[in-house]
């Protein structure tokens, strides 16, 4: 795991070398271990490693082939480089490391931008070829790893994080009042290629962009899965869906395995982390350290899910590792987590992943996480609404149990210059919904949520909080052959007892029932669900001060209203309602710093 930039010129003049050198120094966080660059007239190339695979100055990036003429910043991990190393081997070429990085540059040198499909893995990357000056980005089948634009005359920057393009200068902050309705209707989502910057956007997940010299570039989608039921599983019970399933997770945590260092797994208890030590349990891995995270209770919430964690740490005998944060350590922890954040994230657990990784920083470089099997299999509570709803009208039915606010809500938040005359987050949920691919109101939910929602929340919220301690997180339920089966699956066996039925029936053989049959659970942070003392004035300080007034988000009055109930106004999901127009305030406000 890496952060990587670059500098791109189409006018004839060399990459701004220092703006490269400033945006790489702004992410040493992803990449602790070491740092280079490298220009070659109108490319210039930077990179921050995070040692993993091949951990000898070899593996070094930016990786140049000079006998290939290509030169590359990957960040990422290709689990299955070992076996695409093999069949470039055998086709002729020959390797100067042992990192997963040059086999990008073989392959892509062998098969060209499709490449990717070969991939098996995450990553973002971009090459640079010498004899055509061609630069290709691409971007993983599920965004795990993120990658940031910013154009300008004559020139393109990229960058894993936005902080970096904007250290990198000339950047447009204007707020793009599309995102910014997409911020506070989805959840804080805001799909690509939009950010909540005019000037700053982020190419697609499942995408390759290749740039010629001049300047233009063609897009190529290279993924997108079909959530829709297939012929040849149609005679399928639900047990041979069960054994699929399980099959397909079980390949996925091994492949991701694949390191020089070792792999921990963060556990939180809940199904999902626990069948991720199960199955590593079961192929024989032994001294495994496991790391779960507890908070003081607040607002009469618990602060920690121990009892379910120390039963799975206990059944399969890992080095379990609690860590519980006291109340004083949260205050202090809200800035730089949301400083860490490439976007703005409204979900409260942001700072629990940041404080976690923090802590597990010190022991391991890779986790395992179970993040993902909610969206992939239907584990959230909106999705059961929509199993009787019409194919025509789901757009209607996820609005009222998913949107954080109507349009009108927005118009009356929002000061009159970010106003919208139209409902551009409907529009954009109907389109994605009412496209071909999806059979039902359900899968057409799970297709958006999985390819929109979570690679803008749950996987963003993962990689910025781990990549802020130089963690890298690998994320098995997000393997796209798992993705690809789980999308096939007929509704109602996700659906089943109370979501993830088919996860949790084929679970059975390997994890407690206390585990599997539990209520399901979340990251607990009930200082920040309930917002008083310190954390609320923090709050209260980022939405009046002079930054905060200047922009002119938000309608005074609104603000007003809610700082003096400050718990009073929740989004459908139950998020505090004052909460996220905090963390937007805080987070451009932190950009700005």
């Amino acid at each position: 795991m890496c952060g990587i930039c670059g500098d791109i010129t189409f006018d004839g003049t060399s990459a701004d070398l220092s703006a490269v050198n400033r945006m790489t120094a702004a992410m040493s966080s992803r990449g602790p271990d070491s740092d280079g660059v490298v220009a070659y007239g109108r490319v210039a190339f930077g990179h921050r490693r995070l040692s993993i695979i091949d951990l000898s100055a070899c593996g070094a990036q930016p990786m140049v082939d000079s006998e290939l003429g290509l030169t590359l910043v990957f960040n990422g991990c290709i689990y299955n480089y070992h076996e695409l190393r093999a069949e470039l081997q055998y086709a002729g070429y020959g390797f100067f490391s042992t990192a997963d990085s040059e086999v990008v540059i073989k392959a892509y040198h062998r098969w060209g931008p499709r490449c990717v499909e070969r991939f098996k893995g995450m990553f973002a990357f971009a090459i640079a070829d010498r004899d055509t000056g061609v630069v290709a980005l691409a971007r993983d089948r599920l965004g795990i790893k993120p990658l940031y634009l910013a154009e300008a005359a004559g020139r393109l920057r990229f960058a894993s994080t936005i902080r970096a393009l904007l250290r990198g200068g000339d950047v447009d902050t204007d707020i793009d009042r599309h995102a910014l309705h997409h911020y506070m209707t989805f959840h804080s989502v805001v799909p690509a290629p939009r950010t909540i910057y005019q000037g700053v956007r982020k190419l697609p997940p499942a995408t390759v962009r290749v740039i010629a010299p001049d300047g233009t570039h063609e897009d190529t989608v290279y993924w997108n899965p079909v959530f829709s039921r297939q012929p040849e599983r149609s005679s399928w019970s639900a047990r041979d869906w069960q054994h699929a399933v399980l099959d397909a997770l079980r390949t996925a945590v091994d492949r991701r395995m694949v390191a020089d260092v070792p792999v921990g797994v963060l556990l939180s208890g809940g199904i999902d982390s626990s069948l991720v030590v199960a199955l590593l349990a079961e192929r024989g891995q032994t001294e495994l350290e496991t790391f779960s995270i507890g908070f003081d209770s607040a607002g009469g919430e618990s602060g920690d899910e121990y009892q379910y964690s120390d039963l799975v740490a206990d059944t399969f005998g890992t080095e379990h590792h609690r860590i519980h944060i006291d109340s004083s350590r949260l205050v202090p922890a809200v800035a730089p987590t949301i400083a860490a954040m490439s976007e703005p994230m409204v979900s409260h657990d942001c700072v629990a992943f940041y404080l976690l990784s923090e802590e597990v920083s010190k022991s391991v470089k890779v986790v395992q996480s179970g993040q993902g099997a909610d969206e992939i299999l239907a584990g959230y509570d909106w999705y059961p609404p929509l199993a009787s709803v019409a194919r025509n009208q789901v757009t209607d039915a996820y609005a009222k149990v998913f949107f954080d606010r109507t349009h009108d809500d927005i118009r009356a938040l929002l000061a009159p210059d970010f106003h919208l005359d139209r409902d551009v987050s409907y529009d954009f949920v109907a389109a994605h919904q009412e496209a071909a691919g999806a059979d039902s109101a359900v899968d057409a939910a799970l297709r958006l949520d999985t390819t929109v929602m979570l690679v803008d929340d749950p996987v963003k919220r993962v990689d910025n909080m781990t990549m802020a301690w130089g963690l890298e997180a690998r994320v098995p339920f997000l393997d796209h052959d798992f993705v690809e089966l789980a999308a096939t699956c007929p509704p109602e066996l996700k659906l089943a007892s109370g979501g993830k039925g088919v996860l949790k029936d084929a679970a059975r053989t390997l994890l407690p029932a206390e585990v599997i049959d539990r209520t399901k659970g979340y990251f607990p942070v009930p200082g920040i669900r309930h917002l008083h003392g310190e954390v609320l004035d923090l709050v209260r300080e980022s939405l009046t001060n002079k930054a905060a007034r200047q922009r002119g988000l938000y309608q005074p009055k609104a603000v007003e209203v809610m700082l003096a109930a400050p718990n009073d106004q929740r989004t459908t999901l139950g998020s505090n309602a004052l909460w996220q127009l905090a963390v937007l305030e805080m987070w451009l406000q932190a950009m700005e710093s």
